[in-house]
């Protein structure tokens, strides 16, 4: 009886959840949002500041100035519904060989050193910062931590489930194979889709901030030509390089009007006069 109670009791709480956290993202997804972004924010700000504290940061004037440029130009074209304002952002170049770049709720950004030797200009610069910007924009953070969240419910769940019908060995095989199969069936392509969106709204942004859309295709193909070691598509968190550079490439013809659009109406970035050479 007591263990029903417990069963039924966690049914109508992921239930509530569901029904409450249910959220449509930018491009149309449905989503599940969980947290408050009073909390995401918090929790944004506190890694970043831990980020700074653990991490050597740039300073040198010509190399922020350039970040910076490229930044301001993107953060201008986010619209006021996200709740972000461009002076809101707080940017910082970290000092390090990683090829990394990221964003965090709370208005935060952090972009290595190892980015900028990678990306050739300002344009590539633009479709990175455009991407993690994005992924605050969609709240993909809070999506992902929901999933998770919910996730470790309906184990828990699953398990006081198992617990009065088979034996103990039966039931940790059972525990297992959910364990595999929601870390590959839902929780990674979940995270796929936060990067394939990600790449939408980027390369959208970077358009309309007058940065050649064609240029994420680029930056892309440089990157896969790098030849880094990558986990099938099936067991990464990121699409694989073909997959994206095919994504982003058949993408250009839709945001293409909005770069013109930009060039006409005089939005030229002339960021890369900062580069450091």
């Amino acid at each position: 009886m007591f263990t029903k109670r417990i069963k039924q009791a966690g049914i109508a709480l992921l239930s509530s959840l569901l029904m409450a956290g249910c959220s449509v993202s930018p491009t149309g997804e449905r989503t599940l949002l969980l947290n408050s972004p009073q909390q995401m924010n918090a929790m944004g700000s506190q890694s970043f500041e831990q980020m700074k504290q653990k991490l050597d940061i740039e300073t040198d004037a010509r190399t922020n100035r350039y970040v910076q440029c490229v930044a301001d130009a993107i953060l201008m074209q986010v619209p006021r519904e996200y709740g972000y304002a461009p002076q809101d952002w707080e940017l910082v170049v970290f000092k390090d060989e990683a090829v990394n770049a990221f964003a965090l709720p709370g208005g935060k950004m952090g972009v290595y050193t190892g980015m900028l030797k990678l990306t050739e200009n300002q344009h590539q610069l633009a479709s990175v910062i455009g991407h993690e910007v994005s992924h605050v924009l969609a709240q993909h953070g809070n999506a992902r931590m929901s999933q998770q969240m919910l996730t470790q419910l309906g184990m828990a769940a699953a398990t006081i489930a198992l617990a009065d019908r088979v034996d103990t060995r039966t039931q940790q095989a059972a525990i297992l194979a959910m364990g595999l199969g929601v870390q590959y069936g839902v929780l990674l392509p979940y995270s796929r889709q936060h990067e394939s969106e990600a790449d939408k709204l980027g390369q959208s942004l970077m358009a309309q901030a007058g940065f050649d859309p064609r240029e994420a295709v680029t930056l892309w193909q440089n990157m896969a030509q790098k030849g880094n070691a990558q986990p099938p598509e099936l067991l990464s968190t990121h699409p694989a390089p073909g997959t994206r550079i095919r994504q982003l490439d058949a993408q250009v013809e839709a945001y293409m009007p909005l770069y013109q659009q930009a060039l006409a109406q005089g939005r030229r970035p002339e960021c890369d006069q900062f580069k450091p050479r």
